[in-house]
């Protein structure tokens, strides 16, 4: 295997016999045979679209199956052979329909792929063939090879969200197309490093609509997060416990759950929950239970009761609570239950054989959740004075995808070093590193704001965006002006999405940690550093120090 995907990558290189993750050799490469799946699909969707032969309705079943096909290949998603050659045969079958309709074959060679009828183990075999290494070569380009793992691992996050909002019933035709040229793009051999270049900001563009996109649907369904304290403690009772990123499981887990005697916490990125009214309305939603996806391991085997993954990240599970961990949609482990439909009710019957717990944890703890875009622009005016007056030295947006190595506590560090007249905004499973740390806990500005803001999870994103944009237009000048300084923990392709829809608005300036992406060759860094000064973590008060300047 040679994959190199996630910032956790072995020695930042590759992992070349088991993944970080733990995806085998063998899962590996399926996945990598999925990803041509994909682009073969997508060629022949963008024949469809270009002859005009087939309407955009006949197109939505390949709409959404590339989408969640390719979800499932993102880190710490799918470590199930046989799903994912699942959804590769699937993709033969959407193929074959596309075939009777369009009038022309696509002219690019990756519409010609036959995957058809093909075992499980002949799918690894092809996958070893269009690897990151044979493909590379194929290309023999090295910067223009590196431009094109960026858009794919940038496609695959923008794919993830766009999955959230065709789950929330939100589809845009315009992102469909888009995803489908993009995914022809990538298949092709051509180094052509200024088109990749254009490509991989063409990510980020689209990205940022469907951030968009996902912002709004989720504000449609389940109304505007406001802030909202959320217990962290556990109360007496039976209990389920839901990991993941996708609101609409949660919600109708918790309409399954009422009246049953089972109360609802939530894991992970699932935090910001708590912040939307028909979900807080809900009483048996009692709180959140543990930290960031990493630590889940310890955090699921302590929890008295079963728990379902949404969506990524979930992580092998121990032999200890294995029987009672569910996964939903492009989630996939061997061994693990699979929730078809929405069905919870083997996960309920299960919770209400089993003790939950025994007692409520008094005095309880709370952390406030809620702080949309919609709630902190009306806010802005308060910043912006204390900016002016020097009563707010500076904002910080510390946040992003998190991981496991020792390094990351850099993301602690910082937050914790940051003046105590300073502002923090924090986002994605990284706010973890913040929330948790008793100094940085209850603290508040000299205006009463609190200092640290929590502005939601991944899928959140847009809302920093807007407020940075928003802050800009009310101070007459650009992001990059602003007291602002951006700090993200990089992980996955997610990540990778939301810093280049970063880079697609020109935002200068970002840290990324702690290591930069091994897929960034040398001579496309240095194109970065030149045109975004993009620069890496280093020691948290040296950056402090230059982040309270301005660099």
């Amino acid at each position: 295997m040679f994959c190199r995907q996630c910032e956790q990558t072995a020695d930042h290189y590759a992992c070349t016999t088991q993944g970080i993750c733990g995806k085998t050799s063998e899962t590996a490469a399926c996945q990598d045979a999925l990803i041509e799946s994909i682009k073969s699909v997508s060629a022949w969707c963008v024949q469809a679209r270009k002859e005009g032969s087939v309407s955009e309705q006949d197109l939505e079943a390949a709409n959404i199956w590339t989408l969640q096909a390719t979800f499932s290949t993102l880190t710490n998603v799918n470590f199930s052979d046989d799903r994912i050659a699942d959804y590769i045969h699937q993709g033969q079958a959407i193929r074959a329909e596309l075939q009777k309709k369009v009038l022309a074959a696509p002219t690019e060679f990756i519409g010609q792929l036959n995957l058809a009828g093909k075992s499980t183990a002949e799918l690894e075999d092809f996958g070893h063939t269009v690897s990151i290494p044979k493909r590379a070569a194929a290309m023999g380009n090295e910067d223009a090879f590196s431009l094109n793992e960026i858009a794919t691992y940038g496609l695959k996050g923008l794919c993830a969200y766009a999955a959230h909002c065709q789950a929330l019933g939100k589809m845009d035709p315009e992102v469909n197309a888009a995803v489908h040229e993009i995914f022809t793009k990538l298949a092709s051999a051509e180094p052509d490093v200024d088109g990749l270049l254009a490509t991989v900001l063409r990510v980020g563009q689209v990205n940022g609509t469907v951030l968009a996109m996902l912002d709004s649907a989720h504000a449609d369904l389940l109304g505007v997060p406001e802030p909202t304290p959320c217990r962290m403690t556990a109360v007496e009772g039976k209990a389920i416990l839901v990991s993941g990123h996708d609101m609409v499981d949660l919600y109708e887990l918790l309409k399954q759950t009422e009246g049953t005697g089972v109360n609802v916490y939530t894991h992970g990125e699932m935090l910001p929950a708590h912040g939307y009214p028909k979900l807080k309305a809900f009483d048996h939603l009692k709180g959140n239970y543990g930290t960031a996806w990493q630590n889940q391991k310890f955090e699921f085997a302590s929890f008295p009761g079963p728990i379902i993954v949404t969506t990524n990240c979930i992580v092998e599970p121990r032999r200890m609570y294995k029987d009672r961990l569910y996964s939903m949609n492009e989630v996939g482990v061997d061994g693990v239950q699979h929730i078809p439909n929405r069905d919870f009710t083997g996960v309920i019957e299960q919770a209400q054989q089993m003790k939950g717990f025994v007692r409520t944890i008094d005095p309880p703890t709370f952390h406030t959740v809620g702080f949309n875009h919609r709630v902190v622009l009306p806010l802005a005016e308060q910043i912006i004075d204390a900016a002016k007056s020097g009563t707010l030295s500076r904002i910080f947006l510390i946040g992003g995808c998190d991981g496991s190595q020792w390094d990351r506590s850099y993301f602690t560090d910082l937050a914790e070093e940051t003046p105590d007249d300073s502002l923090i905004l924090t986002l994605g499973c990284a706010k973890n590193r913040i929330i948790h740390q008793e100094k940085l806990m209850d603290a508040k500005l000299a205006n009463g704001l609190p200092r640290v803001i929590d502005m939601g999870q991944c899928n959140d994103s847009y809302s920093a965006v807007v407020v940075a944009t928003e802050l800009a237009k009310a101070l007459d000048c650009s992001v990059n002006d602003l007291p602002l300084s951006l700090c993200l923990s990089h992980l996955e392709q997610k990540a990778a999405a939301v810093l280049l829809t970063l880079l697609s608005m020109g935002v200068k300036n970002i840290r990324l940690g702690p290591s930069l992406p091994a897929y960034v060759t040398p001579n496309v860094l240095s194109i970065l550093q030149s045109e975004y000064n993009l620069m890496g973590t280093g020691d948290a008060k040296k950056d402090l120090a230059a982040m309270m300047e301005g660099n």
